[in-house]
C-alpha cells in the first residue's frame, strides 16, 4: 500500500528487555508506528482513558499485551478494557511466553485480535514486525 494508515502501538509489558526488543525489532523492520510503554495493566489503562500524568496515545492504535505482569495482570487487564464501553473496541495482541491452552482459551474468550508466544514470533520479533505491517496495511481500524 502506498500510503499506509499510522497506527499507533501501546506495548504492555513489564520486562524491560522484551519491550526494548519488540522496539527494536519494529524500528528494525522500517515501521514508523509511534510507539508507547506501559509497564502493567494499571499504566495502561491510565494511559488509555488518559489519566496517565506523562503519557496518552491516539487512536487507532493496537496494543501487543504480556499475561504477566505485576499489579494488574493481562486477563484483569483485558477484562477491564472490555467492560469499558470507550475501550472495549481496542484492539488486543497478546505477546507472552505462556504457550498453555487454559491461556490461550482465556484470552480468546476476552475477544482479542491474535495469541503470539515470544518464543515462536521470530528472531528478534521478526514475524511480529511482518505481522503488524500487514494487518496495518489490511484492516480498516475503528477511529
Amino acid at each position: 500500500m502506498n500510503n499506509p494508515i499510522k497506527v499507533n502501538i501501546l506495548i504492555v509489558e513489564d520486562d524491560d528487555v522484551a519491550a526494548e526488543s519488540v522496539v527494536r525489532s519494529l524500528r528494525k523492520h522500517a515501521m514508523d508506528f509511534p510507539i508507547t510503554l506501559a509497564r502493567d495493566g494499571m499504566e495502561a489503562l491510565e494511559i488509555l482513558r488518559s489519566t496517565h500524568s506523562e503519557l496518552t496515545i491516539e487512536k487507532p492504535y493496537l496494543i501487543l499485551l504480556d499475561l504477566n505482569m505485576p499489579r494488574m495482570n493481562g486477563f484483569e487487564f483485558l477484562h477491564e478494557v472490555r467492560s469499558d464501553d470507550n475501550l472495549r473496541d481496542a484492539i488486543i495482541f497478546v505477546l507472552t511466553t505462556s504457550d498453555a491452552d487454559s491461556d490461550k482459551s482465556h484470552a480468546y474468550q476476552e475477544n482479542i485480535a491474535g495469541y503470539m508466544v515470544k518464543s515462536a514470533v521470530g528472531p528478534q520479533f521478526s514475524k511480529l514486525a511482518t505481522l503488524l505491517d500487514n494487518y496495518r496495511n489490511t484492516i480498516a481500524f475503528p477511529l
